[in-house]
């Protein structure tokens, strides 16, 4: 009976405690929401790249709708894309910006989140 309880409360607070990963997102009203797990909180798509981005020493370029010029980036940098649909975190990782989800693997719904889906068209 102690084995059984015991696996029992295990399983519990095993499940509990992966209740919220850092980056898991859902809808709410139509808004993309995200747990920062650095801050407790709940916020937005764009609240928490930014918040990823000031951990990492903060945005190494300006939000912009061009690229950085390729010579004088280095691998890891961030910056905020502005495309018309909306913004998405860039990131340089092995020799290109690719999108910052597709770095840091947070959740799928940030690629549809603001203008991601819009950045390679």
């Amino acid at each position: 009976m102690k084995t059984a309880m015991a696996l029992f409360f295990i399983l519990l607070f095993s499940t509990y405690s992966n209740a919220l990963e850092h980056g898991e997102a859902k809808y709410t009203n139509n808004s993309l929401q995200v747990w920062n797990e650095d801050s407790k909180v709940w916020q937005s798509g764009e609240a928490f790249w930014l918040s990823f981005a000031q951990n990492q020493s903060g945005l190494t370029w300006p939000k912009s709708t061009t690229y950085p010029n390729y010579d004088d980036v280095k691998e890891f940098d961030t910056f905020l894309v502005e495309l018309k649909q909306g913004t998405c975190l860039m990131q340089f990782f092995h020799s290109r910006w690719r999108l910052a989800n597709d770095v840091q693997r947070w959740n799928d719904k940030f690629n549809d989140y603001s203008g991601c889906p819009y950045v390679f068209d």
